[in-house]
């Protein structure tokens, strides 16, 4: 079970730059290649950039040709939330940090096998922990 961390806007906005508080707390999205970790190919595990949860090991990192990094499978499944997403008349699955419920990015199942998923997130919900 993941302990649940819960701080106000104030202290968000305190912590995070104005990119990072857009996307993990307003839910929006980065442009396309123009993250950080695009096209990183380094070892390591991704962090939540709220909160330090691990969410995704850099072995499972791909290049989707989308221009947001994109992962096969997350560290531990209970560490991603999937919620439903409906904006701009589509449906697809968000995913948000179990810890903090930053927005990440979508999971979509066009992915490599053998999970056939493809996390898609934006770089600034990230902090990778180099080995």
């Amino acid at each position: 079970m993941i302990e649940k961390i819960s701080k106000t806007d104030a202290e968000w906005k305190a912590q995070l730059t104005s990119e990072q508080y857009y996307v993990t707390r307003q839910h929006g999205t980065e442009h396309p290649f123009t993250g950080e970790y695009c096209m990183v190919k380094e070892k390591g595990v991704y962090e939540c950039i709220c909160c330090g949860l691990e969410l995704f090991d850099g072995d499972s990192k791909f290049d989707s040709g989308t221009g947001w990094p994109s992962f096969t499978d997350p560290v531990a499944e209970e560490n991603i939330l999937n919620i439903v997403d409906r904006s701009y008349g589509m449906s697809r699955t968000e995913i948000r940090c179990a810890k903090c419920e930053a927005h990440l990015g979508h999971v979509f199942p066009d992915g490599p096998p053998p999970t056939h998923r493809r996390f898609c997130l934006n770089s600034v919900s990230l902090f990778l922990r180099k080995h």
